[in-house]
C-alpha cells in the first residue's frame, strides 16, 4: 500500500510524536510506500494571531497542499495523527476530495475535551462531554490557560461537530483502549467507526525467567500534578513511618522524568527524610528500559484518564509488574491480581498497601506474575502484532 501519514509535531516532544515516527518508519520496514506530512513548532511562527485561529478550524494552505501532494503521490489511505494546529480538519476534506479513505487515531480527546484530557483542577472533569460546544473550557480557559485559546479549540470542535466532519469525513477512528473507545462513543463520535488498537513497544526490554530483581519500585514519567507523583511519594512516606513495612518493602524508590513539579517533589523528600528516593532526571530510552527489567515493579499513579499509559507495556516487556491507578484504560492495560495491581486514584495508603501486597507474594507468586506480565506484551503490545492489526484496519478501509 502507499500510505500517507500526517502530523503536527508538539511544541514538548512527546509520545505521540514517538508513535507517529515508529509506525512510519515500521510500515516503510514491512514493505509500504509511506509518504510523511510533519508540520513542526516553528511553522506556527509564520502566522499572527488571528491568522493561527482560523488556520485551526480550517487551514486552507494546508488544503492546497495536501491536494496537490495526493494528486501527485496517489496514497491508498490517509492517516492522520495530530493535525492541531496548522493541519487542520481541512486534510480530511482534501483526502475526500481525492476519493482517499481517511484514518485518524485518537491519541488523545482533544474531539471531547479542548485541553485532550478531561482533567481540570486536580482531578478527572467531564463539564463538555457531548455538548455541542464545550462552554466550560471556555470559561476555565482549559486550553493553556487562555480564553481565546479556549475558544479557538471549542469552536474548532463545535464548528466540525455541526457540519458533521466527524461522522463524513473519517472511514476509521483508532481508539487505543476499550475505555477510550467507550468515551468517545459517548460523546457522539460514531460506533461503527471506532476500532481499538493499542499503541506497541518498538523495543523489546528483554525477559529472562531467572532475570535478577534489583530492590527498588520505579516511577516514570512526567513530574506533574496530573501524573500522580506526590500521591507516589506520599505513599512512600508512609512506608517508610513502618520500620516492619520498610523490612519487606523496597528498598528505594527510583523516579525517572523532568517536569514542572520537580522542585516541590525533591522538597517533599527532604522534608521528610526520604533517603531511599532517587531522582534520576530523563534518561535515554535504552536506560530507562534496562531500569525497568531490574525494578520490582513500575507505579504508575496519573490521576487523569490516559489513552493508554505506554510506560505500563514497556515494563511489561521486561516482565515487571505495574501497579496502576483503577482508573479508565490503566485498570484496563493491568489486570488486577494478574500482571500487577489496582489502587484507588489518588489514595496514598492504598497505594502504600499495594507496594507491601507486591513485597509479600513468595517468590513462585511473583515469578508468576511476572511471567503474566511478559504475556501480556507478547500478546498484544509487540510491533509485529501492531503492525498486522493496523495494516487490516487500512485494508478494510480500502475495500481489500
Amino acid at each position: 500500500m502507499t500510505i500517507a501519514v500526517l502530523h503536527n509535531y508538539y511544541q514538548h516532544r512527546g509520545g505521540e510524536d514517538t508513535v507517529f515516527e515508529a509506525e512510519a518508519r515500521l510500515l516503510e520496514e514491512r514493505g509500504h510506500r509511506v509518504i510523511c506530512y510533519a508540520v513542526h513548532n516553528d511553522s506556527v511562527g509564520g502566522y499572527s494571531q488571528l491568522q493561527l485561529a482560523r488556520a485551526t478550524v480550517w487551514n486552507p494552505d494546508t488544503y492546497k497542499a495536501l491536494a496537490a501532494l495526493f494528486r501527485a503521490e496517489k496514497p491508498d489511505v490517509v492517516h492522520c495523527h495530530n493535525t492541531l494546529p496548522i493541519i487542520s480538519p481541512s486534510a480530511y476534506n482534501a483526502a475526500n476530495d481525492a476519493g482517499i479513505p481517511v484514518v485518524q487515531t485518537l491519541h488523545n480527546y482533544r474531539l471531547l475535551c479542548p485541553n485532550a484530557l478531561f482533567f481540570r483542577d486536580g482531578h478527572v472533569c467531564e463539564d463538555c462531554l457531548g455538548k455541542t460546544f464545550p462552554l466550560p473550557a471556555v470559561v476555565h480557559k482549559c486550553y493553556r490557560g487562555s480564553m481565546p485559546a479556549s475558544a479557538v479549540v471549542a469552536g474548532m470542535t463545535a464548528w466540525h461537530r455541526v457540519i458533521g466532519t466527524w461522522e463524513k469525513r473519517v472511514s476509521r477512528y483508532i481508539a487505543l483502549t476499550e475505555f477510550a473507545r467507550a468515551k468517545f462513543i459517548e460523546g457522539g463520535l460514531p460506533k461503527e467507526k471506532i476500532v481499538v488498537k493499542p499503541n506497541f513497544v518498538e523495543t523489546d526490554a528483554g525477559f529472562a525467567e531467572a532475570q535478577e530483581t534489583r530492590n527498588y519500585a520505579l516511577y516514570v514519567g512526567r513530574l506533574s500534578k496530573e501524573k500522580g507523583l506526590m500521591t507516589a511519594l506520599e505513599a512512600w512516606r508512609l512506608l517508610c513511618l513502618s520500620n516492619s513495612a520498610l523490612s519487606s518493602s523496597a528498598q528505594e524508590f527510583h523516579i525517572i522524568g523532568e517536569g514542572p513539579m520537580e522542585a516541590e517533589a525533591r522538597a517533599f523528600a527532604a522534608q521528610h527524610n526520604l533517603d531511599s528516593v532517587r531522582f534520576l532526571g530523563s534518561k535515554p530510552l535504552s536506560e530507562v528500559l534496562e531500569t525497568m527489567k531490574l525494578a520490582q515493579m513500575l507505579i504508575f499513579p496519573s490521576l487523569l484518564y490516559e489513552t493508554f499509559g505506554k510506560s505500563m507495556v514497556e515494563a511489561f516487556s521486561g516482565g515487571t509488574p505495574v501497579i496502576a491507578s483503577r482508573l479508565g484504560a490503566l485498570a484496563e492495560v493491568v489486570s488486577d491480581g494478574r500482571t500487577g495491581f489496582h489502587f484507588a486514584v489518588g489514595d496514598a495508603q492504598n497505594l502504600a498497601e499495594c507496594t507491601q501486597r507486591m513485597n509479600a507474594l513468595s517468590h513462585d507468586e511473583y515469578a508468576t506474575m511476572r511471567r503474566a506480565a511478559r504475556a501480556e506484551y507478547e500478546a498484544h503490545y509487540t510491533a509485529e502484532a501492531n503492525m498486522r492489526l493496523l495494516e487490516s484496519i487500512y485494508a478494510e478501509c480500502i475495500g481489500l
